[in-house]
């Protein structure tokens, strides 16, 4: 809940500490903030213009899919890697699946980050220990500089500056990333995003200098998904924006009544390298 990660989170216009009274979240500056009766704060700035994240038709289907255990092994592979690391971020936290999964293992308490209300409001009952925030990672988090023995991004854009200021040392970055072999039997069948092959380059060039990668691990496996299933994951997804409704479903309509899909990521983790002011 919010009031657990209040010490961790900071004004997003004068970056000072934060306090919550009521359904109200002041600086001692002036600024203020509203609750949502949802659970969920918008700590976006004021510059922060018309940012686009996921509807509430995509969180729907995301929660839909992951709540059916299709990514188990995923969440797992998250969750080993954060280990006992107690104070975690969400980048593009969604329904909060991955959070939720590994607060229940350490017992600590983590933010969860997304630009999309729907996902905030989503967030806020994924896990007692989670506090839900909307907030831009671009336009710089309102989190305390070396708050968080981890942050996560999961399927998610990753800012590496901001991310190496609010990571303490020895903590880290866990980044999960599709390889060219995930959902592949889908891609040509549906009109799916597919993975382009410079996807591993870029990752390790916006990180360079500020992360260093300690472990690197693919985690891939068959799903037998039905029609729902099929359907589920592509609205959850950035495809989503890119074809119709009634095209997904005649192109799904199309395909065996159980198809079996590869799910094939990278789970790396990344050791926060000091910083030059440090």
């Amino acid at each position: 809940m919010l009031a657990d990660v209040m010490d961790l989170l900071i004004c997003p216009h004068c970056s000072a500490d934060l306090d919550m009274e009521d359904r109200t979240i002041l600086c001692d500056r002036g600024h203020s903030f509203d609750v949502a009766r949802q659970g969920y704060v918008s700590l976006l700035p004021g510059n922060a213009g018309g940012i686009l994240g996921d509807s509430a038709e995509m969180i729907a289907a995301r929660e839909m899919f992951l709540g059916g255990g299709h990514f188990t092994p995923i969440r797992d592979a998250v969750v080993d890697a954060v280990g006992r690391r107690e104070v975690v971020l969400e980048v593009g936290v969604g329904s909060g699946y991955y959070s939720a999964a590994v607060l229940e293992q350490t017992g600590g308490r983590g933010i969860g980050v997304d630009v999309s209300k729907a996902a905030a409001r989503r967030a806020a009952r994924a896990h007692p220990g989670l506090g839900s925030i909307v907030a831009d990672i671009w336009n710089g988090l309102p989190v305390r500089s070396g708050a968080l023995g981890a942050a996560l991004c999961v399927f998610s854009p990753r800012n590496a500056t901001e991310l190496q200021r609010v990571i303490e040392p020895g903590g880290v970055l866990i980044v999960v990333t599709p390889t060219a072999r995930h959902q592949q039997e889908l891609i040509g069948a549906l009109g799916l995003i597919g993975v382009d092959d410079e996807k591993a380059r870029r990752l390790g060039d916006s990180l360079a200098g500020k992360f260093e990668l300690a472990s690197r691990d693919v985690v891939e496996f068959a799903m037998e998904l039905s029609h729902a299933d099929v359907a589920s994951l592509v609205a959850m997804g950035p495809s989503a924006r890119h074809t119709t409704d009634a095209s997904r479903q005649a192109s799904i309509a199309a395909l065996p009544a159980t198809t079996t899909v590869t799910a094939s990521v990278v789970v790396g983790v990344y050791a926060r390298l000091a910083s030059a002011a440090s």
